[in-house]
C-alpha cells in the first residue's frame, strides 16, 4: 500500500517539498529515480552519511532505482555551504582516490546489484560556456545572497567567489540530466536541492520537478557540531570494531535518543519505550546505549566482533584494563612533540588544548602519567591514553 511506503519514507525526514507530488509519483506505481549525491571531499564515509544512505536503501527496497551520485565534478569548486570563506580547491588526484574508497564503503549499506553509480564530470565537464551562460542566468544574484552563508559573508566584507555560486547551479543541473524524481539531502542543502527543482522546471524536457526530501544533520562525539572527518568528531563506517563501539559509547545521554531515531533500524516505538523506562530510571542509560553500539557495530562489522568490542569495551572502561593494541587506531608520525602529534592524527583539536592535559596529568604514553610537553617521542610503538576514554597507537619513524 502506499500509505504503508510513505510512513516508510517519512520516518527520520526533516521536510518534504512537496509530499502530494511524492504521493503522485508513488501512485503512478513505476520505479521512480532516486539521487543523492556526494562529494569526495574526504577519503570515509562516516555515519553521518549513512542517514542518507540508509534512505537510499529504503527506497532500494521499495523497488526504486536509486543513483549514488559522485560529485567528482563539483568537488573541485567546493561546496560553500556553512562555509565562512572560500575552500581550497582539490587536487583531481586526491577526488580520485577518495572516489574509491567512496565506491568501495557504500555498499556496506546499499545493495550491489541494485545500486547506480554516476559521476557527474560525466556531463558538467562537457558543457561549453554558452551553455553555462544559459543555465547561469536563470538565476539571479540577488537571490543568491539570500542563502544564510553568502549573506553573512556579504555582510561581513568577506570575499566570494564566482566559482562559489556555480556549485549551487551545477548541482541543480545534476537533476536535470539525472531526470531525478526525488533528490535526498541534509538539512543543510536545501538550498541546492531546491535549485535542481528550478531548473528542471526550465531545462528538463517534462519539466516536471523532482520532490526533495532533507534529512537532519547528525551531530559528532563532541554534541555541538555536526559529524565532520574534518573536525575529528567522527565515527567512520570503517573504523575497528572496539573504536566504533567506544565512539558510540562516549556521546552524551541526550545525544543517544537521536543517534537512535536517525541510526538504528528498531521501531519507533521501541525506541520511544526504552526512552521512557530510561527517563523513568526502570534502565540505566549506559545500558541502552550499549544496546545502541552493540547494533551500529553488528551492522558493519558482525554480531561476533560486536560482542567482542562490547567485551573489550567493559574491560577497559569498567574493569580499568587497556585494550589490545591491535584493537585501536593506529597513526604513524615521525619525532615530534606529543602535543604536535594528538593534533595532527585529530585525536585533540589543538596543541594548546593537549598542553593543557599533560599539565592536568590527563595524559599517560605507556600507561605512565606523560609530563614534557616538548620532549619528542621516541621511535617506536607507543600506547597513548588521552582522559579516561580516548585511546591512541602511534609508530613512530
Amino acid at each position: 500500500m502506499i500509505s504503508n511506503d510513505i510512513d516508510l519514507i517519512k520516518r527520520g525526514t526533516d521536510e518534504i517539498i512537496d509530499e502530494k507530488s511524492l504521493k503522485d509519483k508513488l501512485n503512478k506505481g513505476i520505479p521512480l529515480t532516486v539521487k543523492a549525491g556526494f562529494d569526495p571531499t574526504a577519503p570515509d564515509l562516516h555515519l553521518g552519511h549513512t542517514i542518507l544512505l540508509n534512505k537510499m536503501k529504503q527506497f532500494q527496497d521499495l523497488g526504486h532505482n536509486v543513483i549514488f551520485l559522485i560529485g567528482d565534478f563539483t568537488a573541485t569548486i567546493g561546496d560553500p555551504t556553512g562555509k565562512s570563506e572560500l575552500r581550497p580547491m582539490m587536487t583531481e588526484d586526491e577526488i580520485k582516490e577518495n572516489c574509491k574508497t567512496y565506491k568501495n564503503q557504500v555498499f556496506s549499506i546499499l545493495d550491489r546489484k541494485k545500486t547506480k553509480i554516476e559521476y557527474n564530470s560525466k556531463w558538467l565537464k562537457k558543457i561549453s560556456a554558452s551553455k553555462l551562460i544559459e543555465i547561469s542566468s536563470s538565476y539571479s544574484v540577488s537571490r543568491m545572497l539570500e542563502r544564510d552563508d553568502f549573506k553573512k559573508r556579504f555582510k561581513q566584507n568577506i570575499s566570494i567567489s564566482i566559482r562559489e555560486f556555480l556549485y549551487p547551479i551545477l548541482q541543480g543541473y545534476d537533476s536535470v540530466e539525472m531526470n531525478a524524481d526525488i533528490e535526498l539531502g541534509g538539512t543543510d542543502q536545501k538550498f541546492n536541492l531546491l535549485m535542481g527543482r528550478h531548473l528542471q522546471s526550465i531545462f528538463s524536457k517534462t519539466k516536471e520537478k523532482q520532490v526533495v526530501i532533507t534529512l537532519p544533520l547528525i551531530e559528532g562525539l563532541d554534541g555541538v557540531k555536526k559529524m565532520s572527518k574534518s573536525l575529528g568528531n567522527y565515527i567512520g563506517i570503517k573504523d575497528k570494531p572496539e573504536e566504533m563501539y567506544g565512539k558510540l559509547m562516549s556521546i552524551n545521554d541526550e545525544l543517544m535518543w537521536k543517534y537512535f531515531e536517525l541510526l538504528s533500524f528498531k521501531d519507533l516505538e521501541y525506541i520511544d519505550s526504552l526512552k521512557k523506562d530510561v527517563l523513568s530510571e526502570k534502565k540505566n542509560p549506559k545500558s541502552a546505549k550499549m544496546e545502541l553500539a552493540r547494533e551500529i557495530v553488528d551492522r558493519f562489522h558482525g554480531p561476533s566482533k560486536a560482542k567482542k568490542a562490547e567485551k573489550n569495551f567493559i574491560s577497559v572502561f569498567q574493569n580499568k584494563a587497556n585494550p589490545s593494541l591491535d584493537s585501536i587506531e593506529s597513526f604513524e608520525t615521525a619525532q615530534l612533540p606529543l602535543p604536535n602529534i594528538l593534533r595532527d592524527a585529530k585525536v585533540l583539536a589543538s596543541t594548546s588544548e593537549a598542553r593543557r592535559l599533560i599539565q592536568q596529568k590527563a595524559i599517560k604514553v605507556d600507561d605512565k602519567v606523560f609530563n614534557s610537553p616538548t620532549k619528542l617521542i621516541s621511535q617506536g610503538t607507543h600506547l597513548i591514553k588521552v582522559g579516561k576514554k580516548k585511546f591512541l597507537k602511534i609508530k613512530v619513524k
